[in-house]
Order: C-alpha cells, then sequence, then structure tokens
C-alpha cells in the first residue's frame, strides 16, 4: 500500500481537479456537452423570479382533510402544467401560500390555482351531459399530425352517458365549462363508444396542458380568493444570487487559504476535503432536486464554515499528540478518534436544530433548514471520512512522513 500511496494520491487529486473544474465550467466535447453542476441546481422564487400567490379559503366549517385535498389539486393543476417546483403550503387556519418560480403571468397562475367551481360537459342545447365525477383521466398526447391534443377517459357511468351524446351529437359541438368559463367546445366527428376521446385543435402544446390539468383536477372542495397576488421579477434575485455567489467565493477562498497557511500539509488535504464537500452538496441538491433559496444559500455557507471548524479540531488533536511523543500513524488515529466524539456532538445538535426549523418553519426559514442539514451530513462525511483516507495516503508517502509537516 506504501508504495502505491503516491500514486493513488496523484490520481486523486486529478480526479478531484477535472471534477471541480467540469463542475463549476462544463465541458464541450464536440457535439456532447456538459452543463456545470451548479446550472442543474432549481432557483426558488426570490431567484428566479415568479408568481407569488396567498388565497383565503372561504368556506366555514372546513377541515383538515380538505384542506390537504385541496393543496394537493392545486400542486397536480400546477405540475401538470409543467412549472418546475411550485410551493404549495398552508399558512395559518384557512390561508394557502403557492410560490410559482418562473411564471410571469399572474392571470394564468390564478387560473390554474382558483377554478373552484363545477366541471360539466353540455350538449349544444346547453343540458347537462356528464360531470367531472365521469372524467377518469385527461392528459397530453400528440396525434398522427404532430399536434398536441387532449386525451380524455371516462370511468364506466361516464362512457355510458358520453357514448349516448356522442351517437345523438354528431358533427355538432359538445362544449366543457369549468364553473361558468368555457374550456373548449370541440365538434363531436363519430360517436365515441369506449369512452376515450380526443379534443383537437389546441393552439399549443401549453394550452393543451392547460385544459387536460384543468379537467383531470376538476373543482376543488373548498372556494379560494386571492388575498395577495405579486409578479416578483427576477432582477433583484438574480443581484442578491450573484452577491451571494461572491460572497460564498470569498469566503471558502479565505478558509482555503488560511488551512494551506497555517496547517500547511494537513490544510491541503483539508482543502481537497472542502472542495469535495462543495461538489457533493451541490449534486445532492441537484440528485434530489432541492430548490435552493437566498436563505439556503445563507445555510450551505454556514456549513462550509462547520466543515473547516471540523478539521481544525482534528488537526489541532493531531498536533498534541504528536507533541506527546506518539509515531505519525498513531498521531494520526488518536487525534481523530478524540476529535470525533466533539464533531458528531456538535453537528448532531446542529442537524436536530436543523430538523426542527424543517417542521415548524415555512418557506424562508424551511429552505434554510433543509440546506443546513445537507451540508451538516455531507461535512461530516468529508471531515471524518475523505479527510482521515487522505491523510492516510500521505503520511504513507515517504517524502511526506515527516511529523515537522503535520505541526509537529
Amino acid at each position: 500500500m506504501k508504495r502505491r500511496s503516491p500514486i493513488i494520491f496523484t490520481l486523486i487529486f486529478a480526479l478531484i481537479a477535472l471534477i471541480s473544474y467540469v463542475s463549476a465550467f462544463g465541458l464541450n466535447l464536440g457535439d456532447y456537452r456538459i452543463n456545470s453542476l451548479g446550472s442543474g441546481v432549481k432557483q426558488g422564487l426570490d431567484l428566479k423570479g415568479g408568481v407569488y400567490v396567498v388565497v383565503a379559503i372561504q368556506d366555514k366549517n372546513v377541515n383538515a382533510d380538505m384542506v390537504d385535498r385541496t393543496i394537493q389539486l392545486i400542486k397536480e393543476r400546477i405540475d401538470k402544467f409543467g412549472v418546475v417546483d411550485p410551493t404549495v403550503v398552508k399558512e395559518g387556519n384557512n390561508r394557502i401560500r403557492i410560490e410559482i418560480p418562473g411564471m410571469n403571468d399572474q392571470k394564468q397562475a390564478l387560473e390554474l390555482i382558483g377554478k373552484t367551481g363545477y366541471l360539466k360537459f353540455t350538449a349544444p342545447d346547453g343540458s347537462e351531459i356528464l360531470n367531472g365525477k365521469d372524467i377518469k383521466n385527461a392528459y397530453v398526447s400528440i396525434d398522427s399530425y404532430n399536434k398536441p391534443v387532449v386525451s380524455l377517459e371516462m370511468n364506466e357511468d361516464g362512457t355510458k352517458k358520453f357514448a349516448a351524446a356522442t351517437q345523438k351529437y354528431v358533427n355538432q359541438k359538445i362544449s366543457i365549462y369549468l364553473d361558468e368559463d368555457l374550456l373548449t367546445d370541440p365538434v363531436v366527428k363519430t360517436a365515441i363508444p369506449d369512452g376515450k376521446a380526443v379534443i383537437e385543435g389546441m393552439e399549443s402544446t401549453e394550452t393543451a396542458k392547460r385544459i387536460a390539468s384543468l379537467i383531470k383536477s376538476g373543482a376543488l372542495p373548498v372556494t379560494l380568493k386571492a388575498e395577495n397576488v405579486r409578479l416578483i421579477g427576477p432582477s433583484l434575485g438574480s443581484d442578491a444570487l450573484q452577491r451571494s455567489i461572491l460572497a460564498g467565493i470569498v469566503g471558502i477562498s479565505l478558509a482555503l487559504i488560511f488551512m494551506l497557511a497555517y496547517y500547511k500539509l494537513p490544510g491541503f488535504i483539508a482543502d481537497m476535503a472542502l472542495i469535495v464537500y462543495i461538489i457533493l452538496t451541490i449534486l445532492v441538491f441537484v440528485l434530489f432536486k432541492v430548490t435552493l433559496t437566498l436563505p439556503g444559500i445563507s445555510g450551505l455557507l454556514l456549513t462550509i464554515g462547520m466543515a473547516v471548524d471540523a478539521n481544525v479540531l482534528i488537526f489541532e488533536r493531531i498536533k498534541e499528540e504528536l507533541k506527546m511523543g506518539k509515531t505519525l500513524h498513531a498521531a494520526l488515529n488518536a487525534g481523530f478518534d478524540r476529535a470525533l466524539t466533539a464533531i458528531i456532538d456538535s453537528n448532531v445538535t446542529t442537524i436536530i436544530s436543523g430538523i426542527v426549523l424543517a417542521i415548524m418553519g415555512t418557506g424562508p426559514i424551511k429552505g434554510f433548514a433543509v440546506t443546513l442539514i445537507i451540508g451538516v451530513i455531507i461535512s461530516m462525511f468529508t471531515a471524518v471520512v475523505v479527510t482521515r483516507f487522505l491523510l492516510g495516503l500521505v503520511v504513507d508517502i515517504k517524502a511526506l512522513s515527516k511529523p515537522k509537516y503535520y505541526g509537529a
């Protein structure tokens, strides 16, 4: 192992350097492009801009199940429209807060959120053919002309009603209403006995998604009234994001320089582990689709400081063991073992605090808590596992195995 340590360490260093470069700047390989890792992190409303809505429930004697059902239906409507990571949460006893990043049409947002009335299919004479309870599914598909259409599936009762209606109203329109608003009025071309219909003539895929979403979700179990509707522009969030990134770069750079200047070789190893920590944290954000907000960035930067603090504890313990006359390997093992308890204690209490904030908090507080918890867990891993592994490789390199390089 000792003979291979220089080679293994060099390969790991080169790999970390390569991954760091690709993560920060991406990589262009001719026709194939690897985007930077940060570009895959989803941004919250305060960074990306979008529509912010607070609605109040107007009905009395509303129970928790009805509110939960309303929240779920709103989420389904927005998700099916293709909006990324909407936030739909209960506020107080009778309000729901909705944040839709990336949307810039308040009217469209309110239409998706607040359709509360009765979904019905009507005949040319205005009589009702079937209602939302008869619809099993509605989704967007592409027809043989590569045009978007809305595909409908009825349940057993709906199939019977629709078969009779389409048999009767061939070459006439069947209108679909939600509340008193007309969603669409397609012409019946032929009788449909199997309960599977297609609505053609969609202006765009977005229109088809909107209509399919409203038909499938149907009416909400409660009546909602918009109390606060705001369009948040991305300029403020973009400026704040750039400032946060700059602050993060400066803070991380100072931490890297301090560790290298003060702890020399162990500091260099800590810097490598810190870079691994940053890459792993961003990767977790991307894989688990964590939405990053400004408070979340604050939580992330805080955990970077905690990762550095863990390495400081470890290195100081190692220095104490070396001063007691122990060999380098013995000092390394004892230093990690003695620092482990303090590291676990401090990080576990932080995680507990983060869990409480995530459960009890809302909005920005929850965003801060989530990034804090993720960052603390990963920082413990990199400090205890990655740093120890890299130091173990370094002390096996003959030219770097002198105690003076480690603070003795």
